[in-house]
């Protein structure tokens, strides 16, 4: 039985021959006999209300469906579908079958109704896209969307609130009443009465709308480019684990569901390996991720991204996506090398080039690392992928763009912008679409996309009706486009979001699939940014104050992009001092830019936890080099040495290092000058200061790592500690003394003079009373102190960690109270550089 019979009884079928409705959709035959059930239905309306199935009921006969459409009122109860269209783009003496449901949103329950098809007000296609947009912008039933056909309709069962139906309708095409070609209104409306409102009425109606290609209208066809992204937020931590290779670590594994069949980035993959013409848009992280999780990996605990600290069995899970990871690239392989497709590396991880053209311009290195990673994003998609690519693409966050935005990309050379058309309005003087590609100044070059048939992907495709629409405004914009102008060929670009759904994915393919060949062209991007500019479109750049301020809103602050900037300069810092720099410089550079990633935008949370993450990580690695905690150093006499070890916790040598003392009160205690030294790997370093003191009592000290070479820098936080100088040496004592007596003697001598002289002072005051004294006698002067400028030499000794010394305590962790002591003696530096070319990942803290 059909569909119709089974629901109804009635049979839904064309009856020729029969004069069409008025253009207020009623029929005068059926006029009496609806007169006559209005009373009953009036009298029935009471017992109705109190027997009527609450919304959520599933009483016989129906199927109950969400009523959630704002525009229902008690007039218009109803909400009309129109979940699928048979086929999407008609021909002359062809059939169309139209699938939807019917659902009561009203309080009342509806009685007598049917479904109709309304025939369009004019034969004539709906070529401007004005009129596209009004179709789409009416929302209740009006004398516009044509009038009804006696047939075929569908004669509904009594709904109560709440309540759904679905209907089936096929209609002979030559029943619409074509012209030309061109894209068509299509309407489907219920017709009846309610318990509550016996008037018979339309209760409600769906639109869409019909392409109908005659093949008569021998227009250009329309070259489309689309945009295919593949992105994805950065989960590819700065740690890796320690293992006879080096073991890569996420932040989660959420692309081991993704890259497998039914994930988003598999569909897409899977989806766009059948469309022709295609522009893929790749994050070079996500492959680089992606060919990582092909070999052993694993996965940070949940709450732990944050710590920074080493990846250890611990704090860490093995990765489980490494079949799918390899499955994966495989077929991405493919789907790139088909012909005709094109690649554009984005730069790598896709860095929010809004947010830093907005708050981190005057940051130094911002610029600096946008190049290196349009470089690296290069480099990385050809490698991983074997296939040519263009990387001078800039895509800004939605494709908006302005002033800064736009300087900020040429700098980082991005000769070609992707922009979203809302950013550059066509004036309203241009009655027609322009071609894509614009001229906006000093070599630079926008694609503006189309921003009606973009946004149609940028929402909710999972279900059948959203799909139908789409996919019917799809085609009737790109028909009216090219029949706006049917003899200048133009070139569309339809930029989707970054993250296009799996659903959208496939209702975008499916759409081009369905006009490829019929008014458009699907092409790459090159072959729209090669077109000549239209001088009527806009290429006018706006400024600062018109970029969308719900798109500023979620841009990363200054604060987070100036701590990305701080990370770039401490990772300089501890390049210089490591002999095998390339195990972190790599990794960190690239979790660097993974900071500043686009894809933060959506999820802002994530995003600070991975910048802490790598921040408090690269401390780690900092401090793994430092001179261990000291409180007191004792020292006995007046010279003595300091001793002050360096511990190196890290798994490779370092070099390029210097330990500062400083004295707070280097008038009290001196110590010798700075020296340069060289930390094996996980071993400690002590270097020996010879110090002078002239005082008892405890002096404040400042032990300080600097690099070495050309602009030198602190290295890591100071020590600090104090040196108590508990004696000073007899001889020392024996010069106070001595000078104290002769002091005793002249003064009493003095006094003497002055008595035999009756107490009158000398003619000349500074001329000595008595005898001059003996040259080399008790007068003599004492003698000069050392110079403080001119120190004794110092130098370091290397302690192995069964035997520390210096500052640190019998354990390797530092002391308390030491005695410094011994002499200037020295031993060798340590080890050098080993010069292995190792392509490690980065480094660990060792044990």
């Amino acid at each position: 039985m059909s569909e119709p019979d089974r629901h109804s009884g009635l049979e839904a079928h064309r009856q020729p021959g029969r004069a069409e409705r008025p253009s207020d959709g009623r029929h005068p035959a059926r006029r009496a006999r609806r007169a006559g059930l209005r009373l009953a239905a009036a009298c029935a309306a009471a017992l109705t209300l109190f027997t009527a199935a609450p919304a959520g009921a599933l009483p016989a006969g129906g199927n109950v469906r969400p009523a959630a459409d704002a525009t229902v009122t008690a007039e218009y109860p109803v909400v009309m579908t129109i979940d699928a269209l048979s086929p999407q783009v008609v021909t002359p003496n062809g059939t169309v079958t139209i699938t939807g449901h019917v659902t009561n949103a009203g309080r009342s329950a509806i009685k007598g109704a049917h479904v109709a098809v309304r025939k369009p007000v004019s034969n004539k296609p709906l070529d401007r896209r004005s009129d596209l947009a009004g179709v789409a912008g009416r929302s209740t039933p009006s004398d516009r969307d044509g009038i009804e056909l006696d047939s075929p309709q569908y004669a509904l069962p009594e709904l109560n609130p709440g309540q759904s139906q679905t209907y089936t309708l096929s209609v002979a095409v030559g029943d619409f009443g074509f012209g030309a070609s061109g894209a068509y209104e299509l309407a489907v409306d219920a017709w009846g009465s309610t318990a509550d409102n016996p008037r018979d009425r339309a209760l409600g109606i769906a639109r869409t709308f019909l392409p109908y290609n005659a093949g008569d209208s021998g227009a250009q066809q329309t070259k489309v480019a689309t945009i295919w992204p593949l992105v994805h937020g950065p989960v590819m931590a700065a740690q890796t684990a320690a293992d006879d290779q080096t073991v890569s670590v996420l932040r989660d594994d959420s692309l081991a569901t993704e890259f497998a069949p039914g994930g988003r980035l598999y569909e897409l993959v899977d989806t766009g390996a059948k469309l022709n013409g295609l522009t893929w848009v790749i994050d070079p992280d996500l492959l680089d991720t992606a060919l990582a999780m092909t070999k052993p990996y694993r996965v940070q605990k949940p709450n732990t991204e944050a710590s920074g600290k080493s990846a250890k069995d611990d704090n860490t899970v093995p990765g489980t996506g490494g079949a799918a990871a390899t499955a994966w690239l495989d077929k991405l392989r493919a789907a790139v090398a088909k012909q005709g497709a094109q690649v554009v590396a984005l730069p790598y991880a896709d860095p929010d080039l809004a947010s830093i053209a907005h708050n981190g311009s005057d940051l130094a290195g911002m610029t600096t690392a946008l190049s290196k990673a349009a470089t690296a994003g290069r480099l990385t998609v050809e490698g991983r992928l074997a296939v040519d690519t263009r990387s001078d693409v800039a895509w800004p966050y939605q494709g908006y763009l302005d002033q800064q935005i736009a300087a900020l990309a040429q700098q980082a050379g991005s000769g070609l912008v992707l922009v979203n058309g809302e950013s550059m309005p066509e004036p309203d003087s241009l009655n027609y679409t322009p071609t894509a590609v614009r001229q906006i100044g000093n070599g630079q070059n926008a694609v503006v996309a189309d921003p009606t048939v973009s946004a149609l992907f940028d929402r909710d495709l999972s279900g059948q009706q959203a799909q139908t629409d789409t996919t019917q405004r799809f085609l009737a914009e790109t028909f009216a486009i090219t029949h706006e102008q049917p003899q200048n060929q133009r070139g569309l670009l339809i930029m989707p979001p970054r993250e296009l759904s799996a659903a959208a994915a496939k209702t975008l393919a499916n759409a081009l699939q369905t006009a490829d060949g019929k008014w458009i062209s699907s092409v790459k991007l090159d072959a729209v940014t090669q077109s000549s500019p239209d001088p009527k479109a806009n290429a006018g750049v706006p400024a600062p104050t018109d970029y969308p301020t719900q798109a500023r809103s979620s841009e990363l602050p200054a604060d987070d992009l100036s701590g990305t900037d701080e990370i770039q300069s401490d990772l300089d810092t501890l390049m210089r001092v490591l002999t095998l720099p390339q195990r972190v410089r790599g990794p960190f550079s690239a979790a660097m830019v993974r900071s500043l990633s686009t894809e933060w935008r959506g999820e802002p949370a994530a995003g600070s936890t991975y910048r802490a993450g790598v921040k408090g990580y690269l401390n780690e690695l900092t401090n793994a080099v430092q001179v261990p905690h000291k409180n007191v150093v004792t020292l006995a006499g007046n010279t003595g040495v300091l001793q002050v070890s360096v511990r190196n916790d890290l798994t490779q040598p370092v070099t390029n290092l210097k330990l500062v003392l400083t004295s707070a009160q280097p008038n009290r205690l001196r110590v010798g000058k700075e020296e340069e030294l060289v930390l094996p790997a996980s071993q400690s370093v002590t270097l020996r200061f010879n110090a002078e003191a002239r005082n008892n009592g405890e002096v404040a000290m400042t032990a300080q790592l600097w690099t070495t070479g050309p602009d030198s820098r602190p290295y890591g936080e100071p020590q600090r500690f104090q040196v108590k100088v508990t004696s000073v040496t007899n001889g020392v004592l024996y010069v106070f003394a001595g000078g104290g007596v002769l002091l005793l003697l002249a003064a009493l001598r003095f006094v003497r003079q002055r008595r035999r002289r009756g107490g009158q002072p000398h003619e000349d005051g500074d001329q000595p009373v008595g005898d001059a004294p003996a040259a080399g006698g008790a007068a003599a002067e004492e003698p000069a102190p050392a110079d403080p400028e001119q120190p004794p030499a110092a130098g370091p000794a290397t302690d192995s960690p069964e035997d520390p010394a210096g500052v640190r305590a019998p354990d390797g962790t530092g002391g308390t109270d030491d005695t410094a002591g011994g002499g200037p003696a020295r031993t060798p530096r340590g080890s050098s550089p080993d010069g292995r070319d190792r392509t490690a990942s980065d480094e660990k803290v060792g044990p």
